[in-house]
């Protein structure tokens, strides 16, 4: 986990001094005027953001599954509002971008299942706004995605797909010293010839990769490991401490992690929330296999959800 201690990690931020510091320099990094000013206006609102956001997490491990997603999504939301407060000094400058940003479809009361459930990204809100703001990513509006789908893009989760459906969403990658080895059964996922790969991810990856000469099994590269949220398509786990790519092209494949995680406790907050027939029925009756993906997920997401937010705040001290 690459020294993550949870939220021992996060203690260097609770002193006013060093979290000043520390947005100053994220500040005068992004020419912002008035760094110093900004800087000493936001240290607190950054300290209490961190703080609350342990509060819920902590919670939520002592709650019951039945309220599980409602605590661990208000706590993942303070640890994004801390994060862009590194950012963008004048957050939240107006009341559109405190919305969700992401919307959920009315669910059908008979034979409703968890996996086909969607969400649609919205214009304005926490979602596009901290897509922009951390991400550079711009243009979400209209876009949507299943719950399948995102589950998906976790290789935490991937063992738990072979299981139940017969099929692996992600090939390991080996590595040896610095040095990453890609199996090349993956131009055969991604109907590739291997120059043709390799231009995909110069493309995808040029700030993070660095291609070595490949052999006949093999394509071999270099990463900066440093640098977690900029390594896409590729994945961490946290569970191996290894690395993953996705076996099949898909937009998904460019979405930080951190939006995943977003997305499906959005999800699963709001059937927390409104659905609570179904919600009760499903952790008591556990009828399919909605039950056991869920359950690992906010298994999974109680432990990655900080460890993704502390990958960002490292980056920027």
């Amino acid at each position: 986990m690459q020294n993550f201690k949870h939220w021992d990690s996060f203690l260097y931020f609770c002193s006013a001094s060093n979290s000043q510091e520390f947005l100053k320099n994220s500040y005068r990094r992004l020419n912002i005027e008035s760094a110093d000013q900004k800087s000493y206006e936001n240290c607190y609102p950054f300290i209490y953001y961190l703080e609350h956001a342990q509060i819920y997490y902590e919670q939520a491990k002592l709650a019951p599954i039945v309220i599980q997603p409602i605590l661990l999504f208000y706590g993942f939301v303070h640890l994004i509002k801390a994060c862009i407060l590194t950012v963008d000094p004048n957050y939240p400058e107006t009341t559109s971008v405190l919305a969700h940003g992401v919307s959920a479809r009315k669910r059908k009361k008979q034979q409703y299942h968890f996996f086909q459930d969607e969400v649609r990204f919205q214009k304005s809100g926490l979602f596009p706004y901290m897509g922009m703001k951390m991400f550079h990513m711009k243009h979400l509006e209209g876009q949507k995605a299943t719950m399948k789908e995102l589950l998906a893009q976790l290789p935490e989760l991937n063992s738990l797909f072979i299981e139940t459906a017969g099929k692996s969403n992600f090939l390991k990658l080996n590595k040896q010293g610095e040095q990453f080895s890609l199996p090349k059964k993956i131009l055969d996922h991604y109907f590739m010839t291997e120059t043709h790969f390799l231009d995909y991810l110069k493309r995808e990856m040029s700030s993070s990769i660095s291609l070595q000469e490949p052999d006949e099994d093999f394509i071999h590269f270099n990463l900066d490991e440093q640098q977690q949220n900029k390594l896409l398509p590729i994945k961490y786990c946290m569970d191996s401490s290894q690395y993953y790519f996705p076996l099949a092209k898909n937009d998904l494949n460019q979405f930080p992690e951190l939006l995943i995680h977003y997305l499906l406790l959005y999800n699963l907050s709001m059937i927390a929330r409104y659905e609570t027939e179904w919600w009760s029925e499903l952790i008591k009756m556990m009828p399919n296999e909605d039950y056991p993906f869920i359950r690992s997920f906010l298994n999974l997401t109680a432990k990655k959800g900080p460890y993704l937010i502390y990958q960002i705040l490292k980056e920027k001290k």
